[in-house]
């Protein structure tokens, strides 16, 4: 549970608004309920405000492919009710520390949503089958844009980091700062359909036998590449940059870490056809040096601290608050 939470803060601080844009583009009910599914100090959390964000929960949830279950569906909408009255304890500590939202931030935050459609008409008719208007969508924006400010003001701009905190975590944790053997290298692809016959293989293999005779009187890898590869990275000369191991097909991988930068390979047969593959470049094994990381070590750890004290500062709330909460669980 404390993973989600800390998932959700993490959404919160760097895109709450986005929840608004999403809502609009999932289909939804013309006829949406109004009742409430939980009331947070008097403020009241309607039932089409929970299933507007379980769709959105839901799309997550289902990217893997994979039907939820009736328990995991029962655990995401708890889960989603949850977040919609933290929210609303957030929204209501922005009112009482007199945070304000001018028009002009809210009209930005309500173009850029606009231009996510292909028309103003789409716009609106999608504004009316979520059975919403741009009042609404305002609303939500000025709230989204008080609770960021409210966070900024109360929590990022306050929480600090030392250097010693940051060098304790990189001599503590030596193995997130270790960088794997990698390879530069180029490629001529002649592809073979997988399905094809040993005639469309033997007729490949030809083509790539004629192209490494080509190599062998000298002639340019990158541009016989161009000219014959049949890989997307034939545009530019083959070169498919750094990879390390586990990023390709193992045959190619082989040989590719076999060579020494310059050198060519033979023929490598792969599921996707014939290649021929020239070395540019090898990084050996390396651990990034504490300056290279260091400003983004600290980010890391600044937003980890701020995480875990909005996450306390929300417990406090929920301690001190009034919260009603009506859901009602389907059998």
């Amino acid at each position: 549970m404390q993973a989600k939470r800390r998932r959700w803060l993490w959404a919160l601080l760097t895109a709450l608004v986005l929840t608004l844009v999403f809502s609009l583009l999932v289909a939804a009910e013309k006829n949406p309920s109004e009742n409430k599914v939980a009331v947070v100090n008097g403020s009241v959390i309607t039932q089409a405000k929970l299933d507007r964000e379980m769709r959105i929960a839901q799309r997550r949830s289902s990217s893997t492919g994979k039907p939820l279950t009736d328990s995991q569906l029962s655990a995401i909408k708890k889960e989603t009710l949850e977040q919609l009255i933290e929210r609303e304890l957030l929204y209501q500590e922005s009112q009482k520390k007199g945070i304000k939202v001018n028009e002009t931030a809210v009209k930005e935050q309500l173009e850029t949503l606009k231009k996510r459609f292909p028309s103003e008409a789409e716009f609106k008719n999608a504004l009316s089958e979520m059975n919403l208007s741009e009042a609404n969508v305002k609303s939500e924006f000025m709230r989204g844009v008080a609770i960021q400010r409210f966070i900024d003001k109360e929590f990022v701009q306050k929480v600090t980091v030392s250097d010693k905190e940051i060098k304790a975590y990189y001599d503590s944790n030596p193995d997130f700062f270790k960088q794997p053997g990698q390879v530069r290298a180029s490629h001529i692809l002649v592809s073979v359909d997988p399905k094809g016959d040993a005639s469309q293989k033997a007729e490949a293999r030809k083509k790539i036998e004629k192209i490494q005779q080509k190599l062998h009187k000298g002639e340019d890898f990158a541009a016989l590449a161009k000219e014959f590869s049949q890989c997307p990275s034939s545009a530019k000369g083959g070169d498919l940059g750094y990879f390390k191991r586990g990023q390709m097909a193992k045959p190619f991988q082989e040989a590719a870490f076999a060579l020494n930068s310059g050198e060519a390979s033979d023929i490598v047969e792969t599921r996707f056809g014939y290649h021929l593959i020239k070395v540019v470049d090898k990084k050996p094994k390396s651990t990034i040096a504490y300056e290279d990381v260091k400003d983004k070590l600290g980010q890391y750890l600044k937003q980890e601290k701020i995480k875990k004290e909005v996450s306390l500062y929300i417990e406090k709330l929920k301690q001190k608050a009034k919260i009603e909460r009506f859901l009602i669980e389907e059998r």
